[in-house]
């Protein structure tokens, strides 16, 4: 059983049994809101303020991947590869008016595939056999975690990195995890 005032009880508190609100205090839901809307504002500054340049070099990258007649292939696990099949969605159908669709493969799409590997070759691999069927030198790997520490992600990027393609990661976790330091990724 997680005690509520645990790191697991805090984000789960149905696991302890108990609820925590019983009954709603509409002037403390409303102070929430408008304190967690403060806080992503502040949080998303600091990290545009903190990363502006590479930002910006990654999306040269990208463009570089386009202009040289590559594509790129997305990849993340969990929520992670939500943001995959975002990234994917803003790049082949793009919210722009007359902005053209850009080839773009999301590995973490197709349950088939991606539950096919898993089994035949462990789900440490699944982005590894998936790359070494898409991808093509001068291609662009991006890759989403939420630590910066999965290790499916990382054996891609350094599959990747043998297969000539520019290799790009985002990451949370205070520091980036693994992805912020590895050799086999290039943004």
């Amino acid at each position: 059983m997680y005690e509520y005032n645990s790191p697991i009880g805090s984000i789960y508190p149905t696991l302890t049994g108990t609820r925590v609100i019983d009954t709603p205090d509409p002037a403390r839901l409303l102070d929430t809101v408008c304190h967690q809307a403060a806080h992503s504002v502040a949080v998303k500054r600091a990290f545009f303020e903190a990363n502006a340049q590479r930002i910006v070099d990654m999306a040269g990258a990208v463009a570089d991947v386009y202009r040289a007649g590559g594509r790129l292939l997305a990849m993340g696990h969990g929520g992670s590869g939500c943001d995959a099949e975002l990234f994917t969605v803003q790049f082949m159908y793009p919210a722009s008016t007359g902005r053209p669709s850009l080839p773009v493969v999301n590995l973490a799409a197709g349950t088939a595939q991606f539950t096919a590997a898993a089994d035949l070759v462990g789900y440490d691999y699944v982005f590894v056999r998936q790359l070494i069927g898409h991808a093509r030198p001068g291609d662009g790997l991006i890759g989403f975690s939420c630590d910066g520490n999965s290790l499916v992600l990382l054996r891609a990027f350094r599959r990747a990195r043998e297969l000539g393609l520019i290799t790009l990661g985002l990451c949370g976790g205070a520091d980036g995890g693994e992805m912020a330091t590895s050799p086999d990724i290039d943004y």
